[in-house]
């Protein structure tokens, strides 16, 4: 069949049934010029050396997109990464993010709470609410969400060791508002592995960690099936120094681990795939950046359908939300920050990403200010509405330098896939510390390269400014940490505590046993039992991990 024909009959079924479902935004696309762009370009000749890895939009390999209408169906949801202070603050600013357009919400939490720790503990002194919404127990997540019916809006929550507790506690924040688990939708990031190779925030060691994330698996897959289980997480390895190759090699292995344990556990691929979810960062270089999100794609299509045997398409689709490289932010001259995070924003839409946040220009500095959120946000809403890039799907693909980008990109990372294979997959390479050492050359690299000006960081290492003038800052003052300490005593006392006693019991009994975690984390919960009691109880059962040493 030739391409024009495969074109025709792509466009007469796949294209047509998810138009009925999903409206196109607008009858026609057209440039300045009155042309009229067509949905998806393809060649009008046969191209059998790209054929079969191109395809198209909706089809496997999914090079080209995981929907057949794209951006032309509806925009990707617009996220704004927010969260700071206690939960009323962060409620206040994620009404300010909805009233001026953002389509979906993003958490980010304190470290006391990404550790397991409540805010009355001593290894929280100093950090409640300072880099993201201190929650110590069902109490802050009901302010935390007050107003905002959860029904209707789409939640990510970045959130790793204890997101079985996050999880619970938005369940039950909606159970209260009379939601049912069936009817919300979001994501937790859940993805444990990216932690002790690049970020930190483990507490369990990994055999017990990989158990609480298939025991999400399990239990959403019937009681909350719209929610995305975990988003596999390439960004913190970006952040820590990786190349764009070893960014997919390791996020795609780490993908693999985590659908092997969940097959050893016994559910069906088909199963709990298609609520799998990944989380990409984007860097400054644009067309390799586009072509690393294609090569992802295509890459993690044939992972599932060869090795896994998937047979249902949607386990195939590598769906991701891209966050802008918040590495790349510079503290010198950070009204430049907005130009990075503009070519960032682009190649994650270039490349087809389903959702995005876009940095704040003063993030290298502190948590971002109103005014420079709302520039953000804008930036996300100028590339949407005015700059036609959403307007026709994959708009790159054809492009000899973007095809050769995404090949090599994909041999490249099937080679370090093949490595983490030999070494017995992604837990036990992050074990002897292989991901760990790449990454750590890779960033030592970039930084020679930055300090012997082989690589231009404007501001940085050429056309600097001196005595130049430092922005106003959004400061968390230090009184947030001791009304948070205050409200936990006051929430603490008013509780049945015999009844969270007895709760946690049955979590411990869980925890020592093989049944799922889920339903008792959630009856914990419920009782107002406290993130840091929770995770102490998994503590005391499970251990904690002790982080290994890269020589």
């Amino acid at each position: 069949m030739s391409i024009s024909d495969k074109k025709k009959t792509w466009q007469d079924t796949t294209v047509a049934k998810n138009i009925a479902k999903a409206p196109e935004r607008k009858a026609e696309f057209r440039t300045t010029s009155n042309i009229e762009l067509e949905r998806c370009f393809t060649p009008d000749f046969d191209y059998p050396a790209h054929d079969e890895s191109l395809g198209f939009p909706g089809q496997y390999p999914f090079t080209r997109g995981v929907q057949p209408t794209m951006y032309r169906g509806r925009f990707w949801t617009m996220r704004q990464y927010a969260g700071f202070g206690t939960a009323k603050e962060s409620n206040e600013r994620y009404k300010y993010l909805l009233q001026a357009g953002q389509t979906g919400l993003s958490v980010a939490f304190d470290l006391p709470t990404q550790m397991g720790y409540d805010s009355d503990a001593a290894m929280a002194a100093g950090e409640v609410g300072k880099v993201g919404v201190a929650i110590d127990s069902l109490a802050d997540m009901e302010v935390l969400f007050d107003g905002i019916p959860l029904d209707q809006v789409s939640t990510s929550m970045t959130i790793n060791s204890t997101a079985a507790i996050l999880l619970a506690m938005y369940i039950a924040v909606a159970e209260k508002q009379g939601v049912s688990p069936d009817k919300i939708s979001g994501t937790i990031q859940n993805d444990i592995l990216k932690e002790y190779m690049a970020r930190g925030t483990y507490i369990y060691p990994p055999q017990e960690s990989m158990r609480i994330i298939t025991d999400i698996f399990a239990y959403c897959k019937d009681c909350v099936p719209k929610w995305n289980t975990i988003s596999i997480s390439g960004y913190h390895i970006r952040e820590a120094g990786s190349s764009a190759v070893q960014e997919v090699a390791f996020t795609l292995a780490d993908g693999i681990a985590y659908v092997d344990a969940a097959v050893k556990a016994g559910l069906a691929v088909d199963e709990f795939a298609p609520r799998l979810a990944f989380f990409f960062n984007a860097h400054n270089n644009l067309l390799e950046e586009v072509a690393k999100f294609r090569a992802a794609r295509r890459m993690w299509s044939k992972i599932m359908k060869e090795r896994f045997g998937a047979k249902d398409p949607r386990s195939m689709m590598l769906r991701f939300h891209t966050q802008t490289a918040g590495c790349t932010l510079t503290a010198q001259q950070p009204d430049n920050n907005i130009m990075r995070v503009t070519i960032q924003a682009l190649a994650a839409v270039l490349g087809g990403t389903q959702s995005l946040h876009t940095n704040s220009r003063d993030e290298a500095l502190a948590l971002p200010t109103e005014d420079s959120v709302r520039i953000a946000l804008r930036t996300q809403q100028v590339i949407a509405y005015e700059s036609g890039a959403a307007d026709s799907i994959d708009p790159l693909a054809g492009s000899f330098l973007v095809e050769s980008l995404t090949d090599q990109i994909e041999e490249a990372a099937s080679a370090y896939i093949e490595k983490i294979d030999k070494l017995g997959g992604a837990v036990e390479a992050i074990s002897r510390g292989f991901q760990q050492k790449e990454i750590q050359d890779s960033a030592y690299a970039y930084q020679r390269a930055i300090e012997t000006e082989d690589l231009i960081i404007v501001g940085v290492n050429k056309f600097t400014v001196k005595g130049e003038a430092a922005p106003e800052l959004l400061k968390i003052k230090e009184e947030v940490e001791i009304a948070q300490r205050k409200s936990l005593a006051e929430m603490k006392a008013g509780r049945d505590n015999g009844k969270v006693q007895e709760a946690l019991k049955a979590l411990e009994a869980a925890a020592k046993g093989t049944d799922n975690l889920m339903p008792p984390i959630l009856d914990a919960v419920r009782a107002y039992a406290t993130l840091g009691e929770i995770a102490d109880v998994m503590r005391g059962v499970f251990g904690v991990h002790r982080e290994t040493v890269v020589l």
